[in-house]
């Protein structure tokens, strides 16, 4: 297989999942709020972590499972806490009209919760910097970086996709309750996660 493609495919198929930073990067698209922040933060840190772990800072971490393990720690505390939040708002009797009413966060706020979201999440270094990352090391040298090449063009096309695309589910979500609803899974979603990091 070519190696764009082989780093296309992995990459696309891990990131397809929907996880704790993908909720935010739909909820960003959906409120209208700061996405190309949001989009650029996410396709850049999964070419910084892929390429890590494409130099070889996998095998480092598989030798320091102390840090995996504060990583877990601090990504359950973050999650437990967002899911607490999410709940609330699903809970609350507030109308929302998507782009308007939504409550409006800074850039300065959206930009440390799509970090948060990303390093605070262990299964973001598990995907990319392990997993990914030592698939890309066993290939061959001048090979390395086309597979590089191809995990960005994943992480980019959905990104933006989930971000861009969300506007298009705005006749759904003018609806309060459809808010409500995804408050509610987001919240559930989050604290499953949590639950499952220190389980």
């Amino acid at each position: 297989m070519n190696s764009f493609v082989q780093g296309f495919t992995v990459c696309g198929g891990l990131i397809l999942a929907i996880g704790a930073q993908n909720a935010h990067v739909l909820r960003m698209g959906l409120s209208r709020q700061h996405v190309l922040p949001t989009v650029l933060i996410c396709a850049l840190s999964d070419a910084l972590l892929i390429g890590l772990g494409i130099a070889g800072m996998g095998a480092l971490l598989d030798r320091w499972p102390e840090a995996v393990r504060l990583a877990t720690w601090a990504g359950a505390a973050f999650l437990f806490w967002y899911a607490i939040n999410s709940l609330r708002s699903a809970l609350a009797p507030r109308s929302m009209e998507v782009g308007l009413n939504e409550q409006a966060i800074s850039l300065r706020r959206a930009v440390w919760l799509v970090l948060a979201f990303t390093y605070l999440n262990p299964h973001a270094y598990l995907d990319t910097v392990v997993l990914i990352g030592s698939i890309g090391a066993h290939l061959a040298s001048d090979q390395r970086w086309i597979f590089w090449g191809g995990c960005i063009s994943a992480s980019v096309l959905w990104f933006s996709a989930l971000g861009f695309g969300a506007s298009r589910l705005t006749p759904f979500f003018s609806r309060p309750s459809s808010w409500r609803v995804l408050d509610g899974l987001i919240g559930i979603g989050m604290g499953s996660l949590a639950f499952n990091l220190i389980r």
